[in-house]
Parts: structure tokens; sequence; C-alpha cells
């Protein structure tokens, strides 16, 4: 992941602290949970976008949902660096995990060995 990324969540972490009035664990707690927020602004903005609510019809653009999904990963980052200061490395570590599980996933299945032919 760039290196400006990480940068901005290192400084947007810095100056929520700054800014907190719960203690460290409470903080914590709460950035993680601010992710459902987040997620359900999606959610709100994917109904808007396809008019499935009657009563408003269409409220949001396809744009705003790609806006509210980018909030969900900046929330992510802030959440994942506020847990540990070797979020990048462990940001990297998942991504090349995911990588080679979704490579692995993508092999045909190997046919079966001459020994274990019935």
């Amino acid at each position: 992941m760039d290196s400006r990324i990480w940068e901005s969540v290192d400084d947007l972490v810095a100056r929520l602290d700054e800014q907190s009035t719960q203690s460290p664990q409470e903080e914590r707690l709460l950035r993680i949970l601010k992710l459902s927020e987040e997620v359900g602004e999606v959610g709100a903005a994917v109904i808007g976008a396809t008019g499935q609510n009657p009563r408003k019809g269409v409220t949001h653009t396809w744009e705003d949902v790609q806006h509210e999904l980018c909030d969900v990963v900046f929330t992510a980052l802030v959440a994942l660096r506020t847990l540990t200061p070797d979020a990048a490395r462990i940001f990297d570590e998942r991504l090349a995990y995911v990588e080679q599980r979704s490579a692995a996933s993508r092999r045909t299945p190997e046919a079966p060995r001459a020994a274990e032919q019935p």
C-alpha cells in the first residue's frame, strides 16, 4: 500500500488521540464500532442509489456509494492503526495471505495419483 496512505492514517490517529476525551481502551472500542456506522452508510447509499425506499425514491448516486466505501476503508485503517503501531506490516502480511489463498483457489484440482486410483 502506498506509504502516503499510512502517513495520512498516522496523522489522523494522532489528531484523534489528541482530541479524545475517552480512555485509550474506550477509544479503541469506539473506533472499531465506528466501522458499523460507516457500513450502514454504505447500505443507505445503495438503497438511495437504487430507489428502494418508495417514500424517498432515488436519493444517492453510485458515486456516493463509492465515497462511502472509501470511508469504510479509511475507518478500518484507523481502527487497525489504533490497535497496533505495526498496522502497515500487518496489513501487508494479510494482503499476502489473501493473495496466496486467492491464487490457490484458482488452481485446478490435480488428478488423483495412480496409487490413489481404485
